[in-house]
């Protein structure tokens, strides 16, 4: 058998290699030096790599614990669920029977120790059966054993659902046949609110009979046009230049009681009560002005 010559090109070389065969080389230092290569271009130079954290270190750490929730509720508990507060404040009692000309009632004139200025703060302010007061706060003028004559506010409010009827029982006591009721608007939305809640709470009535002096109305005879509106809190600046600071609007009272009762924080039912305070004070003193501005109009 001859010998089998390799395929030559066309210059008379071996297509493969001097011996017809391919030359065969190993690649894996070129891919090795290749990687090396790569890995010096992407390393900055100067720079090592930092340490990294492991993952679960910062997991590990604990959250810092939340501090306390305020809880306390204005006054001293004296029922269950039922807060009781009492204020004194030295403002001079008005020595004579206050005439009630303002109120289109010029025959008529009482004494001031009969007043009884009250207010509400409630669950809603549409009224309804819904809407319960969370808040009851009244003024008049007492005399004190310890601090003597002046305007005498308490308040009532109940920290759960359930203390409605003490509170109701509470206020009750707090009134006489002869009293004689003042507020701002109360008449049309905080009495027939109260009167409500009594019977829903199958507890007599005390406001049923009462005289009620609503200090609105005459207020906007007498200056409706004068300032933009006839709210109290305007009536507070521009009349009697009370000026409130960080006062909570009414509006907001039942989103803080609500707050609370959802197991929040007390300090927004605190600055209701202040809220509440302020207008029982200014009632007393709003009654005063229109005395002296009906006496002053001329005959």
């Amino acid at each position: 058998m001859g010998e089998i010559c390799p395929p030559l090109s066309d210059t008379g070389t071996p297509l493969f290699g001097k011996d017809g065969l391919p030359e065969i080389r190993s690649a894996r230092p070129d891919l090795d030096a290749l990687r090396r290569l790569i890995a010096q271009r992407e390393r900055k130079p100067g720079t090592s790599p930092l340490p990294q954290a492991p993952a679960s270190a910062s997991a590990a750490r604990p959250a810092p614990a939340p501090g306390p929730i305020d809880r306390s509720v204005p006054g001293q508990e004296i029922s269950p669920g039922l807060y009781f507060s009492e204020v004194h404040l030295r403002l001079p009692v008005p020595q004579t029977s206050l005439s009630l000309a303002f109120a289109k009632r010029p025959d008529d004139a009482l004494d001031p120790r009969r007043l009884m200025f009250f207010d509400t703060e409630t669950t809603g302010l549409a009224g309804g059966t819904g809407t319960r007061a969370f808040m009851i706060g009244a003024a008049d003028w007492h005399r004190d054993a310890v601090h003597g004559d002046g305007l005498r506010i308490r308040q009532l409010t109940i920290a759960t659902l359930a203390a409605e009827p003490a509170m109701l029982r509470a206020f009750a006591h707090w009134l006489t046949p002869d009293t004689v009721l003042s507020s701002y608007n109360g008449r049309c939305y905080d009495a027939p609110l109260l009167n409500t809640r009594y019977r829903l709470a199958r507890i007599a009535n005390p406001l049923a009979g009462l005289d009620h002096v609503d200090l609105l109305f005459p207020t906007r005879r007498l200056y409706r046009g004068v300032w933009e509106n006839c709210k109290l809190a305007t009536i507070e600046r521009e009349l009697l230049r009370i000026v409130r600071e960080d006062d909570l609007p009414g509006s907001q009272a039942p989103a803080a009681w609500l707050h609370y009762l959802r197991g929040g924080s007390s300090a927004l039912l605190r600055r209701v009560a202040a809220h509440n305070h302020q207008d029982v004070v200014t009632l007393a003193q709003l009654m005063l002005k229109l005395v002296e501005a009906q006496a002053a109009l001329p005959v």
